[in-house]
């Protein structure tokens, strides 16, 4: 978590409860300008998505039949 999440959090925290519900609205108003379909990749997703990549390389992937689903 980034310093400027941590101190939003912080500050939200100082807010009586229906000001921290305007806040929440607001920053959902923020991201869904940012991202409006929710397709943007952060930086977290990113390095979890490059990961997986290289393990599947590395070690390949197991059949849907070799899974024992019982």
């Amino acid at each position: 978590m980034s310093g400027a999440v941590k101190e939003a959090i912080s500050l939200m925290e100082v807010l009586p409860e229906s000001d921290q519900n305007f806040a929440l609205e607001f920053i959902k108003k923020l991201v869904l300008a940012w991202d409006p379909d929710y397709t943007k990749v952060t930086p977290a997703e990113r390095k979890a998505l490059e990961d997986a990549e290289k393990d599947i390389a590395e070690n390949g992937t197991i059949s849907h039949d070799a899974i024992n689903w019982d």
